[in-house]
C-alpha cells in the first residue's frame, strides 16, 4: 500500500462531510408479530427487506439511464429543460457567468418536477478565479492557486463556508470543485487545463486547502466533488480541446495520486474522472477506462461513493470517435455513475433523448449490465440521501 498521510483531509473534512450531508435516520420498518396463543412462544419480528436496490429492480431502463444524466443548461434559462426533469434526469449543470437574482425561485419551481419527488443534484463549477459561473451571487473567490499561496486552511474553509451557504440559498446543491491536480502551468487555456485551478505543484499543500475548501462547501450545505482523478496536473493538452495525457502512473503515485487518496480515505462524496489517457494504467480516456475507475478507484482505493465524469463532449473523447451516446455507455461501463455533456441549448433535447436510448440498447444488447445501470443510480441515490423505502 502506498505511504500517505490521511490526516490533512481528515481533520479538516470528514466530520464536516459525513455530518453536514448526512440524513435523517430511518428506522427499519418492522412486520407485526403474529398473535399466538398465550402458551406459544412470541415470534420474532421480521425486518421489511425493502431496499433501494430492491427498488431499483423495478425500474424501468428509461428510468436508470435517465437518473445518470446531467443535463447542461444556461443559468439565464433553466426553464428550457423542464422536460428532462420531468423525464427524471439525475442532475443540472448551470453554465455562464452572472446568474439572474431569481434563481433559487426558478429552480424550485423546475426541481419540483422531477418525478417521485426525487430531485436532480443543482450542479455549478464554483471554483474561484478564472473558473466562477456565480460571482454576482455568491462573491468573488480568489483562484486556487491565489488561496493556496496566501492563505492558511483555515481561512479558506472560512471564505467557501460563507460562499457555499449563498449557493445553497441560490439553489445549488453540488459544486464540481476543489481541483486536486498539481499544477503550476499558464492556465486554465487550450493548452493548459489547470494553471491557476491547482492550489499547488506540491501534494502536501494541494491536500490540505482542498480538504479545508471541501470541508467549507460541506459546512455551507453544498456537495463537493474532487477533481480530475487521477490527476490531470501537467497533462500534454486541454483535453476540452484535444486528446491528452497525464503524467506516466508511476509519477503520479508518488505525488498527484497522493491528494484523492487521502480525500478518499476521509470519506469524500464524490469524485470526478479526468478525460486523458493514464500512461502505464490506460490506453483510454480515464472517463471511460475500467482500469482506472473500477480497477484503482473502486477495488485499489476502495472509493464507494458517486464516480462523475467529466464533460463526455470533450475533444479528448470526440477527436477519437466517441460521440456523446457511445462515450455514456463506455463510461457507465467503465464505472461511472453520472455522466456529463455539453450542448448548445437547441440540441440537448435531442442529445439526451439519444443517449438514453443508447444506454437502453446496450442493456439490450447485452454490452451493459443492468446490474451496473442499477449500482449506478444506487451511489446516486445515496450521495442525494433518498431512501426510496420511506413512507
Amino acid at each position: 500500500m502506498r505511504s500517505i498521510t490521511h490526516s490533512a483531509f481528515g481533520a479538516v473534512a470528514i466530520i464536516a462531510v459525513l455530518a453536514a450531508c448526512g440524513a435523517p435516520s430511518i428506522t427499519p420498518k418492522v412486520s407485526p408479530a403474529t398473535p399466538t396463543a398465550s402458551d406459544s412462544p412470541r415470534p420474532t419480528a421480521t425486518p421489511n427487506t425493502c431496499s433501494n436496490a430492491s427498488v431499483l429492480a423495478s425500474w424501468t431502463l428509461n428510468q436508470l439511464a435517465e437518473q445518470t444524466l446531467v443535463i447542461p443548461v444556461s443559468e439565464t434559462d433553466v426553464t428550457s429543460i423542464t422536460a428532462e426533469i420531468e423525464a427524471g434526469a439525475g442532475g443540472i449543470i448551470l453554465f455562464g457567468s452572472t446568474a439572474p437574482t431569481n434563481l433559487s425561485e426558478v429552480l424550485k419551481t423546475l426541481t419540483a418536477t422531477a418525478p417521485g419527488g426525487i430531485a436532480p443534484f443543482v450542479m455549478t463549477d464554483e471554483e474561484g478565479g478564472a473558473v466562477q459561473r456565480m460571482a454576482n451571487l455568491v462573491g468573488s473567490i480568489p483562484s486556487a492557486r491565489s488561496m493556496g499561496a496566501t492563505m492558511t486552511p483555515g481561512q479558506i474553509q472560512q471564505l467557501i463556508t460563507t460562499s457555499a451557504k449563498k449557493m445553497r440559498a441560490a439553489g445549488i446543491t453540488m459544486d464540481l470543485a476543489p481541483v486536486l491536480d498539481l499544477d503550476n502551468g499558464d492556465g486554465p487555456n487550450n493548452e493548459d487545463p489547470d494553471g491557476t485551478r491547482s492550489f499547488s505543484l506540491n501534494a502536501s499543500t494541494t491536500t490540505v486547502d482542498a480538504a479545508a475548501f471541501a470541508a467549507g462547501l460541506t459546512a455551507g450545505g453544498v456537495t463537493p466533488v474532487m477533481k480530475h482523478f487521477p490527476g490531470l496536473g501537467q497533462a500534454t493538452a486541454n483535453t476540452d480541446v484535444n486528446p491528452a495525457t497525464t503524467l506516466p502512473w508511476t509519477t503520479l503515485e508518488r505525488a498527484g495520486l497522493l491528494p484523492f487518496e487521502s480525500a478518499i480515505a476521509a470519506g469524500t462524496p464524490a469524485v470526478m474522472i479526468a478525460d486523458a489517457v493514464v500512461p502505464g494504467l490506460s490506453t483510454l480516456p480515464a472517463s471511460i477506462s475500467p482500469n482506472v475507475i473500477t480497477g484503482e478507484l473502486r477495488h485499489q482505493l476502495g472509493f464507494q461513493g458517486l464516480v462523475m465524469t467529466d464533460s463526455l463532449s470533450a475533444g479528448a473523447l470526440v477527436d477519437i470517435g466517441y460521440n456523446v451516446p457511445k462515450a455514456v455507455v463506455a463510461a457507465i461501463t467503465a464505472g461511472a455513475d453520472m455522466v456529463l455533456y455539453t450542448a448548445a441549448a437547441a440540441s440537448v433535447a435531442s442529445l439526451t433523448n439519444s443517449t438514453v436510448a443508447a444506454v437502453v440498447a446496450a442493456v439490450g444488447g447485452g454490452t451493459l449490465d443492468r446490474s451496473r445501470l442499477e449500482n449506478a443510480v444506487g451511489h446516486i441515490l445515496s450521495v442525494k440521501h433518498v431512501d426510496l423505502c420511506a413512507a
